[in-house]
């Protein structure tokens, strides 16, 4: 896939290992206009001055969080519009792929390296609107649509 430089790229991860892998890929990213969103503000100095916003974590068991989650990451999607959103994981990155795609967005998801026997539930929620989707585990291939092309770590 070929990204243009006047598009621009929404990059999501949650914390820990998912905003890892997400560095990771920022080689690719080079002299493209990314804008980051992660859960918190520790984060930013990995990506000096770029631009970047700060959304609160969810999981499935907190349905206050998640709406709140939702709500924050439909605002930044339609505020940022971007041509393509990235996401190694989790809930932030769900959503993203989710609004991302209504607003015509072509989207990837990197399963997170830590799901060794199954891809992610939000892999699998987040896979029914993704254009791409990547597994890090070769006995992973094929699995729910995930392709596996290498690891990031």
């Amino acid at each position: 896939m070929k990204l243009q430089r006047s598009k621009k790229i929404l990059a999501i991860a949650s914390g820990g290992g998912h905003w890892i892998q997400l560095l990771r890929l920022r080689p690719g990213f080079e002299n493209l206009d990314v804008i980051y969103i992660t859960v918190s503000k520790n984060y930013l100095n990995d990506i000096s001055n770029e631009k970047a916003f700060i959304v609160n974590d969810a999981n499935q068991w907190e349905k206050w969080q998640v709406l709140k989650l939702c709500f924050n990451m439909f605002r930044l999607v339609l505020k940022i519009r971007p041509n393509y959103v990235i996401s190694t994981g989790a809930a932030p990155g769900f959503f993203g792929i989710l609004f991302g795609k209504l607003f015509g967005a072509k989207t990837v998801w990197v399963d997170s390296i830590a799901n060794v026997k199954e891809i992610s539930l939000s892999g699998r929620l987040a896979s029914r609107f993704c254009d791409h989707r990547f597994t890090q585990w070769k006995e992973l291939d094929g699995k729910n649509g995930f392709v596996y092309k290498g690891a990031v770590i």
